[in-house]
């Protein structure tokens, strides 16, 4: 039922929001942008992206901003909910000519407060590294374009790395970079290293070690924005082909792929853990992704137009020993009922890995993670243990994740219970303890899906893709990565590591043969491991959903005490998390009257 006034609630942009945990405040004096605050132009400029570093300058405010707003890089001292921005006073500002900045990364390994090393990427095709503290530029790759002409989509320092990194263009290619090295004055030369499925990867072919290092082909069209995992050993990279790869970039090799429902992939990001990866893009959906099990777990309705960033909330992550309590209804109803991520970012990580343990008792896992889109709404969902873990026993699994368009299961199967709010999907088979370490076998699909059945004896050969020696030689060459200590995760050391489709029975070969072509056909993906149907994964719905800017929003970051948003006009608005805004921002932080939550 509409309530009155329902057409201009719908429209109004939103200055707070409650969750379960509880309300989240703009605070509208710590607004970052150009300092004039005008609305920026934005038609046919790059989107606008943030940065954020830490410069530990021991006087408790080390926080770091850099934004670019058209052709515009400002970097700022961030002073987030404690006091509100001033803008009159920017570190540093650069105004670029003939070429625009379209994304930018800090090295947070060497940030100190009299140096920060800062990479930006420019629609044109060239890479800067600059130094905004000491207000210096260091070096310019791609100068001439001899590389690439295209537009960087994404640049990222390569973890625990002071010289790697890594750049994505519109062209499809990455490149792999060394500060320490000059890019040439001819186009560069290249020698295939590796070739797989729809990627391949080449080293430079000169006298001398040159930029760049590595050139990756990935997919068809651009390629829109890459993700190392947690620990730095694997790249997630989505494309405009619609498709997610995931790399063991050490190694060079196709750990896993999926097919977004329809359209380009726009963005990725991973777990806290490394478990997990969530996709976003032209299909307006969120797709999860489990790495251990290289398939689809759910997706997530709530946009109305294109996903344009995913981010997890390493701070809202929650880990509970206790056994969970059942409840259904609104977000309001849980907020007595739950003290949501008791246990935070500083214990979150390693008491997720206890749920790979078979000899410790199964903990309650809750990630969250959030989403914005041209639609100028921010999204926050909740990833479950009932869809994480569909057969553990009812009394185990949280049940106020929506699970949708759940059928009869067939005789002698497991029992499927959901539509609407505080539906979970249980086990009739008391044997099954939810755990996926690639050691067990893989529990089986859900109970309504016609996805393909998992097969046990794909763990057999779990160890046979190992690269000869020339390969491997040829990477640790140039690409020396293991630059700090990498502890295996377990649920890595023994899991098949080729392609997602290795867990499909010799039932389904018409289906697999479709999926082992040299290239895989978009259009029959579709009811496949690749791409299941809607109606075969869980569909999650968003804990909220509001309309929080004018136009189409460009940045996501969960912050410790708040959450960072950007859109198209230039304006980086601040949320304080609940309970965390400072004395000095209580008078700003307060709604409009009338405002809907």
């Amino acid at each position: 039922m509409a309530a009155e006034g329902g057409g201009k609630e719908i429209s109004e942009i939103k200055t707070q929001f409650t969750t379960r945990e509880g309300v989240y405040k703009l605070l509208t004096h710590s607004e970052y942008s150009r300092p004039n605050r005008v609305p920026f132009n934005s038609q046919g400029s790059n989107p606008v992206k943030v940065s954020f570093v830490n410069v530990n300058d021991q006087s408790g405010n080390g926080d770091r901003i850099c934004f670019n707003v058209g052709r515009e890089l400002y970097f700022y001292i961030y002073k987030g909910v404690r006091k509100a921005a001033d803008l009159s006073k920017p570190i540093d500002k650069r105004i670029y000519k003939g070429t625009q900045p379209t994304c930018h990364d800090f090295n947070h390994l060497t940030a100190t407060a009299e140096s920060v090393s800062l990479l930006v990427g420019f629609s044109a095709g060239q890479v800067q590294l600059i130094d905004p503290i000491k207000k210096e530029t260091s070096k310019l790759f791609n100068e001439e374009r001899l590389i690439d002409k295209s537009r960087v989509t994404c640049v990222k320092w390569v973890p625990g790395s002071e010289s790697l990194f890594l750049v994505a263009h519109s062209s499809g290619n990455m490149y792999l970079y060394n500060v320490e090295h000059t890019c040439g004055t001819t186009a560069p030369h290249y020698q295939l290293l590796k070739q797989g499925e729809n990627y391949s990867v080449h080293t430079c072919k000169s006298k001398s070690t040159r930029n760049p290092l590595l050139k990756w082909t990935v997919g068809e069209g651009a390629l829109n924005e890459f993700s190392f995992s947690p620990d730095g050993k694997f790249l997630a990279c989505v494309s405009q082909d619609g498709f997610l790869r995931v790399f063991n970039f050490d190694a060079v090799e196709l750990h896993g792929t999926m097919k977004s429902y329809f359209g380009g992939l726009l963005c990725v990001c991973w777990s806290p853990d490394g478990k997990y990866i969530v996709t976003g893009g032209e299909d307006d959906l969120v797709t999860v992704w489990s790495f251990v099990d290289c398939r689809v777990i759910a997706r997530g309705h709530g946009h109305k137009s294109w996903v344009s960033v995913v981010a997890f909330d390493h701070y809202t992550t929650s880990v509970e020993d206790a056994d969970p309590m059942e409840f259904s209804g609104s977000d309001e109803d849980f907020q007595d009922q739950i003290h949501f991520g008791r246990d935070r970012a500083n214990s979150s990580q390693s008491r997720l890995s206890k749920r790979n343990s078979t000899d410790s008792r199964p903990v309650q896992v809750t990630y969250r993670f959030g989403s914005v889109g041209q639609d100028t709404q921010l999204c926050l969902w909740d990833l479950t243990e009932d869809i994480l873990f569909p057969h553990l026993p009812l009394s185990r699994t949280r049940t106020h994740t929506n699970v949708m368009n759940a059928t009869s299961p067939p005789a002698g199967g497991d029992v499927a219970v959901g539509g609407g709010v505080g539906g979970g999907i249980v086990s009739n088979n008391p044997s099954t303890n939810g755990t996926n370490t690639p050691g067990n076998p893989l529990p089986t699909p859900l109970p309504r899906s016609n996805s393909l059945p998992h097969s046990a004896a794909t763990t057999a050969n779990s160890k046979s893709n190992v690269m000869d020696n020339t390969i491997a030689t040829g990477v640790s060459k140039f690409a020396t990565l293991s630059i700090h200590d990498r502890k295996e995760r377990h649920h890595e050391k023994d899991h098949k590591r080729n392609h997602s489709m290795g867990h499909i029975s010799s039932k389904s070969s018409d289906k697999l043969n479709i999926l082992t072509k040299t290239k895989t056909d978009p259009a029959k993906t579709l009811g496949t491991l690749l791409c299941p149907h809607m109606e075969d994964i869980p569909l999650l719905e968003p804990l909220i959903c509001k309309k929080i800017a004018h136009e189409r929003l460009t940045v996501l970051i969960f912050l410790e005490d708040c959450i960072v948003t950007a859109c198209q006009e230039g304006f980086i608005c601040t949320w304080a998390r609940p309970g965390k805004v400072g004395l000095s921002s209580q008078n700003q932080a307060s709604s409009p009257s009338g405002t809907v939550v």
